[in-house]
């Protein structure tokens, strides 16, 4: 088999359940840019992780994720968790929703033009994050590829995981952000940083790797995938009249002037609460705190 066969992994409820029905036109793309491949769709949250696992364990060194970033970020986690992760590169379809870890590499956003990426022979190496949190009272790790945190961005989450599904587009993280703006209360928190320890009272803290959130949110506007650096975002003790006003100013990336913003780069960070504080990872909701974050510098090889 060759080494450009690639395994595809398609989410079909991805993309508020549209990715079944487009799967047959992305086939027919993927055919047409001279990809082999064969393919699988993901049954449940988790297992496009231990399908992408099997398949860099054996004889895939190339898989594809078709879906949205928390499939990609579960078929991340299985090459990375493989028996061959350093020789097996990602390859990229998003239908999701949100398209924030495409729009951090500079991929195509649209499935027919990130399909004729595809058969590219650049690879790209990136940073990837790894995030310990708490679940169900067991210590449990996770890798990230684009975006880690806690605080209001995971309360927002956990929201909108409970919205209709059959919402598209950027509309159910923006309902689920306003309705957690409606009740959500600042928490105090631990965060030690590369060995510096800060106690204050936080909105949020994201931890980048790449720069969007959100659906187009320009949160890390100074992050990179390859600078072997978190970009620590920290959203001060701000009201939720300040927070709505300054909202738009995060798609912009101009939130960094705000003067209860502050932006650190850092290798690790760790943060704690004796306050319940929700940790989450590319979209997806993790756990709890406490929690820390570090980085494994040039991990992943993501075709270009």
């Amino acid at each position: 088999m060759s080494i450009l066969h690639a395994k595809v992994i398609v989410n079909p409820v991805a993309g508020a359940r549209t990715t079944y029905r487009k799967w047959a036109r992305i086939s027919s793309l993927l055919k047409h840019v001279g990809l082999s491949f064969d393919y699988e769709y993901t049954e449940s949250v988790g297992h496009a992780v231990e399908l992408a696992r099997l398949a860099a364990s054996d004889v895939y060194r190339y898989i594809v994720s078709v879906g949205g970033d928390g499939t990609a970020n579960e078929v991340a986690n299985g090459i990375l968790h493989s028996t061959h992760p350093s020789e097996t590169s990602l390859g990229i379809v998003n239908t999701g929703t949100g398209r924030d870890f495409a729009r951090s590499l500079g991929l195509p956003q649209d499935y027919a033009s990130a399909c004729a990426v595809l058969n590219s022979s650049n690879r790209r190496l990136v940073d990837v994050g790894i995030v310990k949190f708490n679940c169900n009272g067991q210590s449990q790790q996770r890798f990230f590829i684009n975006m880690a945190g806690v605080g209001f961005d995971a309360a927002a989450v956990e929201t909108t995981e409970k919205l209709p599904k059959h919402l598209g587009g950027t509309i159910p993280y923006l309902t689920g952000l306003l309705l957690t703006m409606l009740r959500y209360k600042n928490k105090t928190v631990v965060i030690n940083m590369d060995d510096r320890i800060v106690t204050k009272r936080v909105l949020n803290v994201v931890i980048a790797n790449g720069s969007y959130v959100g659906g187009g949110m320009h949160v890390a506007p100074q992050a990179k995938l390859n600078d072997s650096l978190l970009d620590v975002v920290t959203i001060g003790d701000i009201g939720k009249f300040e927070l709505l006003k300054a909202l738009p100013m995060v798609y912009k990336g101009t939130h960094v002037n705000h003067p209860r913003v502050s932006i650190e780069q850092v290798k690790n960070i760790a943060i704690e609460s004796s306050e319940r504080l929700q940790v989450y990872a590319d979209g997806e909701l993790l756990g709890e705190c406490p929690a820390s974050f570090s980085l494994k510098p040039a991990a992943l090889s993501i075709v270009v």
